[in-house]
């Protein structure tokens, strides 16, 4: 309200409003913001759930006043369903329960499910089309194929896109007596029921919506097809009808005898559900667990949960996807809500305390790494604790809401919860729409069922007194033997080939044997159903596509093939490869909330090695790219040296700022516009000799974020940071030292500071990474003058290109001569551009992207002038409470 209000989202780390058009395209993740303030609506059951009823009442008197649903936007069908009008209905239903409860809303009359109707109609043109499957994007103001619509075209959609509707249409029309959106929905799911591989009884993840043909033929329980799960079975419970419960226990009986291996939930194929998919799980996963709690199948959920909670354990956050062995796949975390859902729901199930110190653990991680002055700020890395300067609506609609109700007592309550079952954006939808309204025939007569032989086909909801003994001790001895499983890594199993085969038949062709210019390994390959793919900048990309193999067992050799070769270049640059490093900046007026992605090197104090980093001012040197001696060493004494890249090599610069006193280096990239949003992680290589006499250590910074740190010289000359492997919360960064002066009175400076003009609040903030499932492999290598480089070796990790662990280029710069193999290695196995998720972002920067604050983000002392509260409250920090 303070900050974004009416944006559709909060930016918290520049603290004003994300408005769609006057920031930088982040492509599909932008399709949830209509301008029709998302925020506030998708939180408006959240306001009564923690029994803020006056806020509501507000907050809903805001949305009928200021919300227009008519603009010229094109918004995604699936985002706007969930979170708009199941925020809407969601109001709805708690607004007419604290009416006849006769002390507030005694004014309402029935405003939000209004306006749910308008937008109800609003989507339907997007289901214009032959199967019945929406179109994935609608035109609030002309629909689609409209020649002002700008949507329409599109011939694929999510099943989880497609399959997420029907709790909503159907609570609006049991609402409104209108029938037609329940219809809609209901024709969408049975046309994906209709299209499942009759064979595995699994269903793909994309779909076209004009002929019905799998796109995608890769099956789970993650991103793309999730929520069709979770809304199969939600609906027979909201609509009580059978036929919800049959479809959807006969997927769950295909989950559990292909995805499930527990404790992991592995992707397949749905025409040979025996052969893995790929390696890794993204983390929306996270809401099975919960759902199989409400399926009633406690062990497996325990299972899983604990896995994901180990994960969690060693890097704070669930990352975006993370492999079978537990390594990060995708670093970021957007403050995603499925994990601690499926907290909740395992504790109402079970009663085990363990449960309530998962959630603590939760709650404390929020407070100490993604708290921020004017909100929670999503993890761009979560190994070294890097901010994107993003807040999801779903984070306060569905986040703080599992929070506090894991710990809520029933007297905290005003209402009864058990009264109301959750959409997947956690919205309360009132269970006595089961026999309000009924205008749709039950069974589905036409639809064929496969009898299955599943002792948990029963047709009511879960009892917990029979399903769960009253005994502590019952989830314990199940999580038990996981405890260790991430650190231990996971136990590499026995490929199903040889269960069937004994130790079944030796490949065609070892990993380690592979080369890349020998016609018999590539026809080998081909065979395998493994293509190689030689990119512009000399690297090579391997895919695998099983259904490409000349046989099943092609294709399993295949399989093993890429994992071995995974391990084998993980093996050959274990050495080589470093994880990123972070400069925060800590002194005034920053005090750490500052974090920057750094590039390590292959030389130097290990900062891995040294928790505590090293800490101190900084100073520009001359000359500038540090290629001769320094001639203001005065300066750089017992400072941290600023220079460019560029003109000798990365030690020939430490070593001359390390004679003239400096206790540790950044160098700043001089390519123009370069930043570690889009760019793959830097590496600073040796020169080729023994750098064992440099001592101190060495960073890489990006273009953009090496401004940061100029342009906070500029403004404030003393600036410190620390040099750390990960970002250290404030507590710790000034645990032993007496706090300034300057922090806690920085109030009365504050105040007297200048306001700069709020022009700049709508230009450009930092870019967003772009998580790509297409995987290069990696380079580590040495830089020739004139930019070019030596070949390429394989990426020992699965990682985006974007994420900072992803395939790392390592560069002893410009003069360096050529060294290394000649032979490319190749990578993990990747999946095809299609392969996004539904909701991955595309990046885009502009071409004169400087990053200079004063015509970038907003003006420094304007968002100092919103740190006030926050910096009174410093040294509460670590007693913050959600």
């Amino acid at each position: 309200q303070e900050h974004a209000y009416p944006a559709d989202e909060l930016m918290p780390l520049t603290c004003r409003g994300r408005v769609r058009g006057q920031e930088p395209s982040r492509g599909d993740v932008d399709d949830a913001l209509g301008k029709f303030s998302l925020t506030l609506i998708d939180t408006l059951d959240t306001l009564v759930v923690l029994n803020k009823t006056k806020e509501f009442e507000e907050a809903v008197k805001k949305v009928i006043k200021d919300v227009n649903l008519d603009n010229d936007i094109v918004v995604s069908v699936f985002e706007t369903n969930i979170r708009v009008l199941g925020g809407l209905l969601g109001g709805h239903s708690v607004a007419i329960m604290l009416k006849e409860k006769g002390e507030y809303m005694q004014w309402y009359n029935g405003e939000l499910l209004h306006m749910a109707k308008e937008l109800g109609y609003k989507l339907l043109p997007a289901f214009n089309t032959t199967s019945g499957l929406p179109y994935p994007r609608v035109n609030l103001k002309f629909g689609v194929r409209h020649p002002e619509a700008r949507t329409g075209t599109e011939t694929d959609t999510c099943t989880a896109c497609a399959g997420t509707l029907i709790l909503e249409f159907a609570a609006l029309s049991r609402f409104t007596g209108t029938s037609i959106f329940e219809e809609y929905a209901r024709k969408a799911l049975d046309f994906i029921w209709e299209k499942r591989q009759r064979s595995s009884n699994l269903v793909g993840v994309t779909i076209n919506i004009h002929t019905g043909d799998w796109v995608r033929k890769d099956s789970g329980v993650g991103a793309g097809i999730d929520s069709y799960y979770e809304y199969l079975l939600k609906a027979y419970v909201l609509l009580g009808d059978d036929s919800f419960l049959e479809r959807f226990n006969t997927h769950y009986d295909a989950i559990m005898r292909y995805i499930s291996q527990p404790p992991l939930l592995l992707d397949v194929h749905i025409h040979k559900p025996m052969l893995n998919a790929r390696t890794w799980m993204d983390s929306l996963l996270a809401f099975f667990p919960g759902l199989q709690v409400l399926k009633g199948d406690i062990r497996p959920a325990i299972e899983t949960h604990e896995m994901l909670y180990q994960v969690i354990k060693k890097h704070n956050f669930l990352p975006e996807a993370f492999t079978t062995d537990f390594r990060v796949h995708w670093a970021q975390h957007p403050l995603r809500p499925e994990f601690a859902e499926s907290t909740y729901f395992l504790y109402k199930a079970t009663g085990d305390p363990y449960y309530l110190e998962v959630g603590k653990t939760l709650i404390e991680n929020l407070n100490k790494y993604a708290r921020v002055p004017c909100g929670f700020a999503a993890m761009k890395d979560v190994r070294t604790g890097s901010h994107e300067d993003r807040m999801d609506s779903f984070f306060l609609a569905e986040m703080f809401k599992y929070l506090y109700l894991l710990f809520a007592d029933k007297e905290d309550m005003i209402f009864d919860i058990e009264d109301y079952i959750f959409t997947t954006e956690a919205h309360l939808l009132p269970l006595w729409l089961s026999t309000t309204n009924q205008t749709i025939s039950k069974k589905n007569t036409s639809t064929e069922y496969t009898e299955l032989d599943d002792s948990n086909f029963d047709w009511t909801c879960p009892n917990t007194q029979i399903l769960f003994p009253n005994d502590p001790m019952f989830a314990q001895s199940i999580r038990e033997p996981l405890k260790n499983v991430v650190d231990k890594s996971c136990p590499r199993g026995i490929s199903r080939a040889e269960e069937s085969l004994g130790s079944g038949p030796k490949p065609p062709l070892r990993a380690r044997d592979f080369m890349a210019s020998n016609p018999e390994h590539l026809e080998i390959l081909k065979k395998m159903g493994v293509s190689l793919i030689h990119l512009k900048d000399g690297r090579v990309q391997l895919v695998q596509h099983a259904v490409q193999a000349a046989s099943s067992l092609d294709a399993e050799d295949g399989l093993r093939f890429m994992q071995e070769m995974i391990e084998l270049s993980s093996q050959q640059q274990k050495e080589q490869q470093l994880p990123p490093r972070a400069v925060q900046i800590v002194s005034h007026p920053f005090f750490g909330r500052v974090v920057l992605t750094a590039g390590p090197a292959q030389f130097g104090m290990d900062l891995s090695k040294h928790k505590a980093g090293t800490r101190g001012f900084v100073a520009t040197i001359k000359p500038y790219n540090g290629c001769s001696e320094i001639t203001n060493p005065e300066a750089v004494k017992e400072k941290i040296a600023l220079m460019q890249r560029g003109q000798c090599m990365f030690a020939e610069k430490a070593r001359n700022i390390q004679k003239a006193g400096a206790i540790g280096g950044i160098v700043i990239d001089d390519n123009e516009g370069s930043s570690s949003d889009t760019a793959p992680l830097f590496q600073m290589a040796g020169d080729g000799k023994n750098t064992d006499d440099i001592t101190i250590p060495m960073l890489f910074l990006f273009n953009k974020e090496g401004n940061i740190i100029l342009d906070a010289i500029r403004e404030y000359e003393a600036v410190e940071v620390l040099l750390s492997d990960k970002a250290k919360d404030r507590a710790t960064i000034f645990k032993g030292k007496m706090i300034p002066n300057y922090i806690i009175d920085s109030n009365l400076e504050i105040e007297n500071m200048d306001q700069k003009s709020s022009e700049n609040d709508s230009h450009k903030p930092t870019s967003e990474e772009a998580p790509s499932e297409s995987q290069d492999a990696g380079a580590v290598s040495e830089e020739l003058e004139g930019g070019g480089e030596s070949s390429a070796v394989g990426d020992p990790d699965p990682l985006s290109p974007a994420s900072a662990d992803s395939a790392s280029v390592s560069m002893a710069d410009q003069d360096a001569q050529a060294s290394g193999p000649t032979e490319a290695s190749a990578p993990e196995p990747a999946c095809t551009p299609g392969d996004s998720q539904p909701q991955e972002q595309n990046t885009q920067t502009e071409a004169n992207s400087k990053a200079h604050w004063d015509g970038k983000v907003q003006p420094m002392e304007s968002i100092l002038a919103d740190w006030n509260e926050d910096i009174e409250a410093f040294e509460m920090m670590e007693k913050d409470e959600l």
